[in-house]
């Protein structure tokens, strides 16, 4: 069973995300895995490695993105792609989403790679135990996001665990 064993607040620079947008129709058996097949096969996160250095933008900001943004009354969107510097160039083919300097609450869940998906909701509820405000953006959509972060996510411990970060942004520090 994954479990969340750290929640902490990261604070980035105004950020570019730069990836290619999906609804929930695009889901193959409930998740979207067959796109991120796609995103290696086509070899569109080799186009944003070469493109930008992501590791400059953060301490994280080499790892994949799985981006979501969900409003009541809305279309849920999960979009793939990187985090890139502010006002980056988009690649032909590509579109983005731009973010103001912000915090993030930020959950390592911790668990067998089939446990650790889907569990935004506790992740959320993790930050508001930590006291941690969860804020939409100026037109009222909640914006959060898995981070494939490498080696915690690539590279399993002795007991065949990974990290998935789950993000979501919150209130500024005052």
């Amino acid at each position: 069973m994954a479990k969340i064993i750290k929640t902490y607040r990261e604070s980035l620079p105004a950020l570019r995300f730069i990836g290619k947008r999906y609804g929930n129709e695009d889901r193959v058996d409930g998740n979207f895995g067959n796109l991120w097949h796609d995103w290696f096969h086509n070899g569109w996160f080799k186009i944003m490695e070469e493109k930008f250095d992501l590791k400059s933008v953060s301490e994280n900001g080499d790892a994949y993105i799985g981006l979501m943004r969900w409003k009541e009354g809305e279309p849920f969107e999960y979009w793939i792609g990187v985090f890139c510097p502010e006002a980056a160039e988009v690649p032909e083919g590509f579109a983005f989403v731009d973010f103001p300097e912000s915090d993030l609450g930020v959950a390592w869940v911790y668990g067998q790679p089939h446990e650790v998906y889907c569990l935004e909701h506790e992740c959320a509820e993790s930050f508001l135990k930590a006291g941690y405000k969860i804020i939409p953006d100026e037109k009222g959509a909640y914006w959060f996001f898995e981070r494939y972060a490498c080696p915690r996510f690539t590279t399993p411990d002795k007991n065949g665990n990974i990290i998935l970060d789950i993000c979501h942004y919150i209130q500024k520090n005052s």
